[in-house]
């Protein structure tokens, strides 16, 4: 529950972060309009001819009574809504991402410099990152579709289907919307598809806390495109949390001195008497300061004679 806990923390982060940068804020909801403009759009074309897109997918029914024909047919255009908004809730981001490539690189770049430095800007052009970009969503949102379907037939199953597969629903949203917004800043730490997905299942609590609640934020429109800003700022952060970078020229730890120094050499060395015996020792009967004086006697001799 910690990890969970800490991944709501990024999400919300992520929204202090652009409501301290407005500029970058606005910059952010640009390519969420687009595509928020674009769904809304192709939703109201589905509502307006569902009952057309029924009737065409049922064709058998044409001769049933009225009464059982409308029922089928009313519940396939229901369905087919309700699936059409499953798919736009699945696949807003990545299209707001595809949409949005250059928008939210600058904007994930400039958290990583406000927050301490991230790996520089990838040497590549920018038609092959947006090929790059697509060739990754697609095959994020056909394993996120994969499982779409799966949970849509689960939740026709009684009591299941009410309980226990919108909470999978939920989390399973919450973690593809997690690999899509984490995409940008993985990718340039030189993670690939199949490396960024692992890394996020390794922490998944904290993967889910960040992606379900912005799921359960996504479901209303207006705080998508509200929200999506402050979404990017947070799964920069939370890929920061999940892949520091370090730079390839930081400086390498100095290593343990396991040895330890000789000790340093005299620069005055006293110099060696071979010849004489060490102080205090005789040397052939006599003192070695008790040599011959050159007036014949020692002048500090203790003879009071002297």
């Amino acid at each position: 529950m910690r990890d969970f806990g800490a991944g709501l923390r990024f999400l919300f982060n992520g929204q202090r972060w652009v409501a301290r940068h407005g500029r970058w804020w606005g910059f952010g909801m640009i390519p969420a309009l687009i595509a928020l403009v674009g769904y809304l759009a192709a939703l109201a074309v589905l509502i307006v001819y569902a009952g057309d897109l029924a009737a065409w997918a049922t064709p058998f029914a044409d001769g049933w009574s009225e009464l059982w024909r409308d029922v089928v047919r009313t519940v396939l255009a229901v369905v087919a809504v309700g699936a059409g908004g499953l798919l736009a809730m699945l696949t807003f981001t990545a299209v707001a991402l595809l949409i949005g490539e250059p928008f939210y690189e600058s904007l994930s770049a400039k958290v990583e410099a406000t927050e301490g430095g991230g790996p520089p800007e990838p040497d590549v052009p920018l038609w092959r990152q947006l090929w790059t970009a697509a060739r990754d969503s697609l095959a994020v949102l056909l394993r996120a579709a994969a499982f779409g379907i799966v949970l849509f037939l689960c939740g026709f199953v009684p009591v299941l289907g009410q309980t226990v597969v919108p909470v999978v629903a939920l989390c399973v949203s919450g973690f593809y919307l997690a690999a899509e917004l984490t995409g940008t800043p993985l990718q340039k730490r030189g993670l690939t598809r199949r490396e960024r997905l692992r890394l996020l299942r390794s922490r998944l609590p904290m993967t889910l806390g960040f992606g379900a609640g912005l799921a359960l934020l996504f479901l209303v429109p207006v705080v998508t495109v509200l929200a999506m800003p402050g979404a990017v700022a947070g799964a920069t952060l939370l890929a920061r949390e999940l892949a520091p970078y370090e730079p390839a020229d930081a400086p390498d730890p100095e290593p343990a001195d396991d040895h330890p120094q000789p000790e340093p050499a005299d620069d005055h060395p006293q110099p060696e008497h071979d010849d004489q015996p060490p102080y205090g020792q005789p040397s052939d009967g006599q003192h070695p300061y008790d040599h011959r004086h050159p007036y014949g006697r020692n002048p500090y001799a203790t003879d009071p004679q002297v």
